[in-house]
């Protein structure tokens, strides 16, 4: 096919005139918060929905739709010929059974979990399912700690604290020099190469199933643990999130009511977000088989490459919402607006856009809703949230169809915010049934996460988007652990900072990393949008990240962002006086890009030291663009 490429006139008319053009309207849940101010200055919300009832554990609601809707289709993965190889909510709720008889005479048990190593596929969905419909702990881990890992030291210490009595992997040979180095005592499943004693998927499958199975599942409670879910380690080791098969029932009860659209088998996805992390292994997994959904397994992921995979599956499956990080949107978006055939069917069943992990850029945002007016006539709602592993995961979602960046929205039903005052700002806590009791076999750490009246402790700051109203709204403030002093003893929100630069820089900046440290002044290394930059300066699509870096234009532009922000800065600790541009991608091996393709700002700067100097040098230094100071 020819690129089709949108004529520029009609863009930028599309742009000014956006404001005018109809949303396609989808039913969101009403905004009804209540605030109670404390004493002690506290804050606490709630809001006034009532909140529905919602199953005991994970897979009645698969049972209840392998018998209402048993030949629909529940997950898709593309086989070796690139077919899709279907399994109906029949099949699925057979094969589950079956991988239950086989989990009860293996040598995993509530002690010992089942570990994943490998990453999204169908027999993970199922083996994931198996495990907690007979009552044993499930543990996606990252494929990244084996598979881009030299130490292996992540993946040893989760498998440590795990003690797994099972582990899968997809490919044996693909895991063999992995198994071998951390030498874990433990049964192995392979879905293909078969290595030493491991037994093959296919033979579990073949379990003869017996009243074992919903004897088992009958003692199945609310407070039983489903999985264990590791925290990203971007501080440190990662911490192993308990996630009770209630938690999880609970939060996919108050998503399914904010987004009720998503109800009676409405919702197709076409997803590669890991389920090794709660946005795609809780979110949006679970909504799928909870309202009797379909899931298209994605194996593509938001790199260049990555992108032509996912892309080559939206040609053929049209989701009606569509989950993403930023970095995702970004590629996809110079996909969509080369090919008209893939941004019609794209948007052609669509209802929601929605992003998590980090900010989206307006750019982006712009784009979408240009899009979405050429391929459908409408603008989509593009919607996001708050949340994080201990509430597995969502606690706040922004419904408003013209919402402002860095607005979280409000608290679901059937859980308390609160918020309490730090400097100038809010750290934002939580209870509720969907968050977690604590963290596996770690007490001190379950003990230091909550407060005295049992709230957990998010470490993220928020404030009100209008004091006097809080229907309004929360905008993120930023990471409290994140944030850190200049010199003069000040305190910079690098979550501000790094929003309001992204904003200013007509979407040629992707993201940023502060630094400042007990310096004198704020600087940033900048991660350019590839695409944007290249039409800007005018170079070709294939110009270099070096050419890039270099073209006076784009310096030029971000300059002008750097000196508007300054001159709507208060002080130092909200002016960034100088910046570089990154002239390389960052590093998946080093850590600084996480696995939903946001950047870890801690690692970065580890790694980067020699750069982060050159920012502090006395004297003019090349390729640190830098505004005049005041």
């Amino acid at each position: 096919m020819v690129p089709y490429v949108w004529p520029a006139n009609n863009v930028n008319n599309l742009l000014e005139t956006k404001q005018d053009i109809s949303y396609l309207e989808v039913p969101t849940a009403p905004i009804a918060i209540m605030k109670e101010i404390r004493k002690d200055g506290s804050i606490l919300l709630h809001s006034q929905v009532p909140f529905e009832t919602y199953p005991k554990t994970v897979t009645e609601r698969l049972r209840y739709w392998a018998e209402i809707a048993p030949e629909k289709t529940m997950i898709a993965q593309r086989d070796v010929d690139g077919n899709w190889l279907k399994l109906s909510y029949a099949q699925v709720w057979e094969k589950v059974q079956r991988i239950g008889q086989f989990l009860l005479h293996s040598d995993a048990n509530v002690e010992r979990p089942v570990a994943v190593l490998s990453g999204n596929s169908w027999q993970h969905a199922l083996l994931a399912l198996a495990a907690q419909h007979v009552g044993i702990p499930f543990s996606a881990i990252s494929p990244a700690y084996s598979l881009r890992s030299t130490d292996f030291k992540k993946l040893k210490h989760c498998l440590e604290v795990l003690t797994p009595g099972l582990i899968f992997v997809q490919d044996g040979e693909q895991f063999k020099k992995v198994l071998e180095v951390v030498d874990v005592d433990s049964t192995v499943i392979t879905a293909k190469n078969e290595i030493g004693d491991s037994v093959p998927f296919k033979t579990v499958l073949k379990t003869e199933i017996t009243s074992d199975v919903a004897e088992a599942n009958a003692k199945v409670e609310a407070s039983t643990v489903a999985k264990i879910l590791f925290t990203s380690g971007s501080t440190g080791m990662p911490k192993g999130v308990i996630n009770t098969q209630g938690n999880l029932t609970c939060n996919l009860q108050q998503i399914t009511q904010t987004y009720p659209f998503v109800k009676n088998g409405q919702l197709t996805l076409v997803d590669w977000l890991p389920w090794s992390h709660t946005f795609g292994g809780n979110h949006n997994f679970g909504l799928v088989f909870f309202n009797g959904g379909t899931l298209y397994i994605d194996d593509g992921n938001p790199s260049p490459q990555g992108t032509k995979i996912t892309v080559n599956n939206l040609k053929e499956i049209a989701p009606t919402v569509y989950f993403n990080v930023p970095k995702g949107f970004e590629e996809l978006v110079t996909q969509l607006q080369t090919d008209e055939a893939l941004c019609k069917n794209f948007f052609s069943k669509l209802k929601m856009l929605f992003f998590g992990g980090a900010s989206l850029s307006q750019y982006v945002r712009d784009s979408l809703d240009v899009l979405a007016i050429k391929s459908i006539g409408k603008r989509i709602l593009i919607s996001s949230g708050y949340g994080m592993t201990e509430a597995c995961p969502s606690t706040m979602f922004n419904t408003r169809y013209d919402q402002q960046a860095g607005n979280l929205g409000v608290p679901v039903p059937g859980i308390t915010t609160k918020l309490v005052p730090c400097d100038d700002t809010f750290e934002v806590r939580f209870k509720g049934p969907n968050i977690s009791p604590g963290y596996w076999r770690n007490p001190i750490q379950t003990s230091s996460a909550f407060d005295e009246e049992g709230y957990f402790k998010s470490a993220d700051a928020l404030n009100f988007a209008d004091d006097d109203n809080p229907n309004a709204g929360l905008i993120y403030d930023g990471r409290i652990t994140e944030n850190f002093k200049l010199n003069s003893g000040t305190w910079v929100n690098v979550g501000i900072m790094r929003s309001k630069l992204i904003a200013a820089s007509q979407g040629l900046v992707r993201d940023v990393v502060l630094t400042g440290h007990d310096r004198d002044f704020v600087g940033a290394i900048l991660f350019l949008d590839f695409a944007n930059c290249t039409a800007v300066a005018q170079l070709p699509p294939n110009s270099t990240l070096q050419e890039i870096c270099k073209s006076k234009e784009v310096q030029s532009i971000i300059q002008e962002a750097m000196t508007d922000l300054a001159n709507q800065g208060s002080g130092a600790s909200t002016i960034i006086r100088r910046a570089t541009i990154a002239d390389f991608e960052p590093c998946d091996k080093k850590a600084e890009i996480t696995d939903k393709g946001s950047i870890n700002q801690r690692s970065v700067l580890m790694n980067r030291k020699a750069l982060v100097n050159r920012l502090y040098e006395l004297s003019k230094v090349d390729g640190v663009i830098e505004i005049e100071r005041s």
